[in-house]
């Protein structure tokens, strides 16, 4: 069993490093091999080299990109939380409100950044809001599903013994819910950094997308994959906590 276990784990860490290597490897023989100027596409070796050349100054930048995503996630995610709460218990709220939870949905963050820019300044602020509105939808929805989807027999039992509101609640809702939401909290990690990064494509001094956008304007395109690579490790971190965390809070799923 413990073999199976060690196996099992290799190859689902093996797989992906070994598809990882095999796209470098095609990667860096397809621009060699089509001499492929730097300015469109640089080689994986080049933008490795400018990742350790100008590491100090690129973690720094991704910090405050990554500070942005978090804080507006956690905002975003406990706003979210709370609203579909409020939804579950009053369909009134829930038929008045929606549909501009949807609204907001649809309308692209990349419309809504000017706004913000100008509501919230140049700061981190504009990007904490950013990040937390791209992740408030998510949330809301899975939330409301699994709050929602539980056992009629179960709802009956406990209304059965008198169970107050907020004891079925703690009892029944929100466990059946976990897995909903950590889906969501999940899909808002990636979310998040989109939103912080949009955010600073539109205004700021500092971050992944300042560094994007300037390195764009000067046709750095080295600079700019070693940026986006840096910004997709950090997500994928983030990601990974998340997950690391479900399995610790909803330990009855099975993975």
């Amino acid at each position: 069993m413990h073999k199976k276990t060690i196996r099992r784990g290799l190859k689902e860490i093996g797989l992906p490093i070994f598809f990882f290597l095999g796209i470098l490897i095609i990667w860096e023989v397809f621009v060699l091999a089509l001499s492929i100027p730097e300015y469109l596409l640089p080689t994986p070796t080049k933008i490795v080299s400018e990742i350790i050349t100008d590491f100090n100054s690129l973690l720094k930048h991704t910090g405050i990109t990554m500070l942005e995503a978090v804080i507006g996630f956690l905002i975003g995610n406990i706003l979210g939380f709370i609203v579909a709460v409020i939804f579950v218990h009053s369909k009134t709220i829930e038929k008045g409100f929606y549909p501009y939870a949807i609204a907001l949905k649809t309308t692209p963050i990349l419309a809504m950044a000017p706004l913000l820019i100008l509501w919230f300044g140049t700061g981190i602020s504009s990007k904490i809001v950013a990040s937390a509105v791209v992740c408030f939808f998510p949330i809301l929805v899975n939330t409301i599903k699994g709050l929602k989807t539980i056992d009629s027999e179960y709802l009956d039992l406990l209304k059965s013994f008198s169970a107050k509101r907020y004891q079925i609640f703690t009892k029944l809702r929100l466990p059946n819910s976990l897995p909903y939401i950590f889906s969501a909290l999940k899909i808002s990690t990636g979310l998040a950094v989109m939103g912080a990064i949009v955010g600073e494509f539109v205004g700021a001094k500092e971050g992944i997308g300042f560094i994007i956008l300037i390195s764009t304007y000067h046709l750095e395109t080295t600079t700019m994959f070693a940026a986006i690579i840096m910004s997709a490790l950090s997500g994928m971190l983030f990601f990974c906590l998340i997950s690391l965390i479900e399995k610790q809070i909803v330990f009855w799923q099975k993975t």
